[in-house]
């Protein structure tokens, strides 16, 4: 036991329960006791106090008690060891070592960290020097202002090569403490150790008790072998089992905030600096083994943010497959792509919060993402394809460790196999490594073959992976005297298969999204009042996502002069200089008809208001009447009741009627009087 009783009562002691809250919580005098507003939870009324005498505290709002030990844990988010190591360098208590070999250890490294602070120190002052002026330019085009570079303790390391050596030589640091630090290179073959981070933005990488470890640099020239390098491996630094922004980020989600990951140092930077403190990164690295634990510490379903391209697809993938086998319940990886050629730093620069919301909003599973990868650009055209692809996927249900976890991923596999390529009736027992039948039928997965006749479930659909509708659910069995679908490859029921829901995946871009981001263009006017609205609408293809996204960085940094053509001109113009063309050209071929007249440039006012109420109250209609079709077979599943039955004859008739009512917007404002075209 390192920490001994007696140990633990000296540090209470020492301590105050009223000094460690009060660098929490204002206190006041309130007798023998002291009073302020509740740490745990907001409060207008003082109800949380700190009793010295006793050596507690109490809060009446949460109904929290405890010491001091269990205050900093419960407001730092730390474990019980940390905690106890914080209160007693705040007591000035030497911390009980287990061996003289561990003493040894910790007085070495107690030392490192002295050198690692003094570096960080000559760094940032050297940023704030005329020698830092190039530096500082460079963090200014990033967008870096001088206040975050003083949160993030950003610096410069001079061009010269023995500069940090030298400083750190006038305050009696040695040589061989700055080369086993990582500041020097040095070694046999380097007779003269030298600096080993030169003409490069410094990047401090602190612990979890914000004490500087390492240091990332960012190179100024453009012909340097590598723009980023980081410290090697130290007594202080081992890069796979930290992550940038970790203590602050900690203490954020322990706050609430999310936890996302991005892929480098000016990425996080942008993500606070927008509001989202939970940010963090790898180190220079893609993300290793040890660090989705140290994620799911923090957080259960941590976000992945990447960039959109295919190399962000691939970092995705990597990290997919290194959390599958420690996947744990409850524990897994969410996962978001930013719109292609953009990274977090250019999306928070460009759009704001509201930009980064947007993506993080649209974040798909791990097991989404397996299954895209494996799904995507494959022909599945026979069975012996077919077969291949189940035999990888269950090699990659098996590699999951804990067995719970494993059977569900199993199942839902199996799921999406079946849903996507429906097999026949009989289809049992034993395939894909099941143990049994799944929920929905007795002769197989979810119900293909079983259930009662006349009460099988329609197939559902859902969002795919890359914004295309794949069938998800089960099978529609007939009703009455009807016959049953017996096509494996084929979409069972005709109304989903009908809906405009399905001729947007065929045509890429479901229509009435593409009219909603086509008035949006053409009448950018519409944002002044409705951009909550706009940013808070569910798109169902990613590429409407990203060309939303770019609709509202350029209308906030635009002034908008000009008359409402000229603002539509403009708009499309810097849409087409982001990159947007390819989206633009998809919003086009999906509009089969130019009769949605408010929807084109010139629309009055009043026609361009009107169409777009009606249009973003059927697009919220039928985004809601899906996530109850989906309810409704899953109940249909579970009981074949009449009521069931009939619960999902009545959302398909709804849904019918939301296509018959959309219909009724076609030709509304040239007809209305209002505008009249000259020719």
């Amino acid at each position: 036991m390192r920490f001994t009783p007696q140990f633990l009562d000296d540090l209470r002691a020492r301590l105050p329960v009223s000094e460690v809250v009060s660098k929490r919580v204002k206190l006041k005098k309130a007798g023998r006791e002291w009073k302020g507003l509740s740490p745990f939870q907001q409060e207008k009324s003082p109800s949380f106090f700190v009793n010295d005498e006793k050596g507690f505290y109490h809060d009446f709002s949460s109904g929290k008690h405890g010491d001091i030990i269990s205050f900093v844990m419960e407001t730092d988010g730390c474990a019980f060891p940390e905690a106890v190591e914080r209160l007693a360098q705040m007591a000035g208590l030497a911390l009980p070592a287990a061996t003289p070999d561990a003493a040894r250890h910790e007085q070495r490294r107690k030392t490192l960290y002295d050198v690692m602070e003094l570096a960080a120190k000559f760094f940032a002052d050297t940023l704030a020097s005329r020698l830092g002026a190039r530096a500082r330019g460079y963090l200014a085009d990033r967008g870096i202002s001088p206040a975050t570079q003083v949160q993030f303790r950003i610096g410069y390391a001079p061009a010269e090569r023995y500069a940090l050596k030298e400083f750190l030589g006038g305050q009696s640091i040695s040589t061989a403490d700055m080369v086993e630090a990582g500041l020097l290179n040095g070694g046999d073959d380097i007779p003269v150790p030298y600096d080993k981070f030169r003409d490069r933005v410094m990047f401090p990488i602190t612990d979890l008790r914000n004490r500087v470890i390492a240091f990332g640099g960012r190179a100024l020239e453009k012909d340097v072998p590598a723009k980023y390098m980081n410290s090697p491996e130290t007594p202080l630094f081992h890069k796979g089992d930290n992550l940038y922004n970790l203590a602050t980020a900690r203490t954020a989600t322990h706050n609430g905030a999310q936890l996302v990951v991005v892929e480098g140092y000016v990425d996080v930077i942008a993500m606070v600096s927008v509001g989202f403190a939970g940010s963090v990164a790898p180190l220079g690295t893609a993300l290793t083994e040890n660090q989705p634990m140290l994620l799911w510490k923090m957080a259960d379903e941590p976000i992945l943010c990447f960039d959109g391209d295919k190399a962000g697809q691939k970092a995705a993938w990597r990290a997919a497959e290194l959390a599958l086998p420690h996947l744990k319940p409850g524990k897994s990886l969410k996962f978001a792509l930013l719109p292609e050629g953009q990274d977090p730093d250019d999306l928070a620069r460009a759009g704001g919060r509201l930009a980064i919301e947007e993506v993080l909003g649209v974040s798909r599973s791990l097991s989404d993402l397996i299954w895209t990868r494996e799904m995507e650009g494959g022909d599945f055209s026979t069975p012996e394809r077919r077969a291949a692809l189940e035999v990888r996927i269950n090699e990659l249900s098996n590699g999951i460790r804990e067995e719970v976890v494993k059977r569900y991923y199993r199942q839902d596999m199996a799921e999406r196999l079946k849903a996507a390529f429906g097999p026949p009736a009989g289809f049992g027992r034993g395939n894909f490594g099941g143990r049994g039948p799944a929920r929905g039928g007795p002769g197989g997965f979810g119900g293909f073959g079983g259930g009662r006749p006349g009460f099988g479930a329609s197939a559902s659909f859902t969002p795919g992976a890359a914004g295309r509708i794949t069938p998800r659910g089960r099978s529609q069995a007939s009703a009455g005297s009807q016959t049953i679908n017996r096509n494996p490859y084929q979409v069972v029921s005709p109304q989903p298969a009908n809906s405009s829901i399905m001729r947007g995946q065929r045509s890429a871009i479901s229509r009435r999204e593409a009219l909603i981001v086509q008035t949006l263009i053409n009448h950018p006017w519409l944002l002044h009042d409705r951009l909550e609205e706009v940013a808070a609408l569910e798109l169902a293809h990613p590429q409407m996502h990203r060309l939303r996204a770019g609709i509202i960085a350029c209308f906030a940094h635009e002034h908008h002069h000009g008359d409402e053509s000229e603002q539509s001109e403009k708009m499309r113009s810097d849409l087409v200089k982001a990159g947007f063309t390819e989206q633009l050209q998809h919003v086009e071929k999906a509009i089969t008809t130019k009769d949605v007249w408010a929807a084109q440039p010139g629309a009055a006012r009043e026609d361009v208001l009107s169409t777009w109420t009606q249009l973003v109250a059927l697009h919220r209609q039928w985004h809601s009447l899906l996530r109850e079709l989906k309810d409704a077979e899953l109940a249909l599943g579970e009981e074949a009741s009449e009521a069931n039955y009939a619960w999902l004859q009545d959302i398909k008739a709804r849904l019918a009627e939301v296509d018959g009512i959309e219909a009724l917007i076609e030709g509304f404002g040239e007809s209305s009087g209002r505008f009249l075209r000259s020719e």
